[in-house]
């Protein structure tokens, strides 16, 4: 176990906050999923999920160790290739979504002969912010004009942005949320920043009078996120705000301790309670005091990924830091935003808590390159450390040579005063 914790490099802060995240995860999962076995076993046995789920939480980790130990800025060029790539996987998503559970999903796809449910949408937002961080890094080298970055750093986001919009508003919104900001901190001028928010804000206001002529020539998803915005914005009674009302009554339950662990009661009304709708889970068993300890974990990780980008010894680095390492703190906020309904339902689940696989693995990616970011900060200290150590050495060596030159010019002198000595001839005599 020594020899492992050894082998881990880069911060240690998130190692441990990464870890304690996903081995608390076990318990709400297991607790949670109760409602799942129920439904499509009749048997109520949890331990299938469990193990689902610690499987995936391995494979996550065993993803992050071998990513943190890729030099990240191999990454630049690894994004620019994946991003056609990820069009072209977006657009057969879009169109070649699978159905979960008899629900319409047109923002996963199966992947052949694992059987394993995979969300394009964020394996793309990784490729994103990391291109981003990669033009606005090399742009210090080059002027920049707004003609210029709308071909080679917009057109792009506005692709990719376009193939998810349609099945996946919440994702998009959020991915483009994240694009701005890395924009924003990475000097991006501001004038051009509010001439591509205006032009987002045109575009999608064009497609939402598409949606509202023509809807039927769009997929089943687009009615989806539609009727979330009706729903949030009027009282008319639908679907989630049947999911709305139990989360809110799970979390009145838990008062400031909990009912306690494993004894939920609604999560056997949540449709999505060991995913979308865990937080809500775990207040009902672990009080609001187990909510606000989730709660501050998230932001000391975030202040960690502050730190990380702070220390970072290339903008790049600095840039991919805050890329990746946000999105995941906010996406946590807006899923305990929608337990208690200050969003309308978005289906973005509890990082490295809910039950998933891709989900993880991307989030595990995602944190192994910003662990290869701080990796790279400490291979750096240690070299500056050992140049000191090198230096101090040395420079020993020399003091220690010219002290025993010095004693030994010293000795010459005095055996050279006492020969020239007349006194010293008389008595030799």
């Amino acid at each position: 176990m020594k020899n492992l914790i050894n082998s881990l490099h880069g911060d240690k802060v998130i190692w441990a906050l990464v870890a304690f995240l996903a081995v608390f995860s076990f318990m709400p999962v297991f607790s949670a999923s109760s409602n799942l076995a129920y439904m499509r076993h009749g048997t109520g046995n949890t331990l299938t999920y469990l193990i689902k789920h610690a499987v995936h939480i391995i494979i996550g980790f065993f993803i992050i160790y071998k990513i943190h130990k890729v030099p990240y800025h191999y990454f630049r060029g690894v994004s620019r290739i994946a991003l056609p790539f990820v069009w072209l996987l977006l657009g057969y998503t879009l169109v070649k979504g699978t159905v979960i559970d008899g629900a319409n999903a047109s923002r996963w796809i199966q992947i052949p002969f694992l059987g394993i449910s995979f969300q394009t949408s964020t394996f793309a937002a990784i490729v994103l912010y990391v291109y981003v961080a990669r033009y606005l890094s090399k742009t210090r080298e080059t002027p920049l004009t707004f003609k210029n970055s709308l071909v080679d750093l917009w057109l792009p986001v506005f692709i990719t942005l376009g193939l998810i919009f349609p099945a996946n508003f919440s994702t998009a919104a959020l991915l483009f949320a994240m694009v701005l900001m890395i924009a924003f901190i990475g000097k991006y001028p501001l004038q051009y920043i509010g001439l591509i928010l205006a032009l987002a804000v045109a575009a999608a206001s064009f497609f939402v009078l598409l949606v509202i002529a023509f809807p039927k020539a769009f997929p089943n998803r687009v009615d989806t996120w539609k009727s979330r915005i009706e729903n949030f914005t009027s009282d008319k009674p639908g679907e989630d705000d049947y999911q709305i009302e139990k989360a809110k009554i799970a979390i009145a339950s838990g008062n400031v301790y909990g009912l306690g662990p494993g004894k939920s009661v609604q999560k056997n009304f949540l449709p999505q309670s060991s995913s979308d709708f865990i937080y809500a889970i775990i207040v009902e068993e672990y009080g609001l005091m187990g909510g606000l300890t989730i709660l501050f974990f998230y932001m000391l990780l975030l202040f960690r990924f502050v730190i990380a980008s702070h220390k970072a010894n290339t903008l790049f680095g600095k840039l991919v830091v805050i890329g990746l390492g946000f999105p995941i703190v906010f996406q946590a906020l807006i899923n305990m935003a929608v337990a208690v309904e200050l969003l309308p339902v978005t289906g973005q689940t509890l990082p490295l808590i809910s039950s998933g696989g891709s989900s993880v693995w991307m989030t595990c990616i995602a944190l192994g390159i910003i662990l290869s970011v701080t990796k790279k900060e400490e291979e750096i200290a240690q070299e500056e450390a050992d140049k000191q150590r090198r230096e101090e050495a040395l420079q020993r060596l020399i003091d220690k040579q010219l002290l025993e030159e010095e004693e030994a010019e010293r000795a010459g002198n005095q055996g050279q005063n006492e020969d020239d000595n007349p006194m010293n001839a008389v008595l030799n005599r």
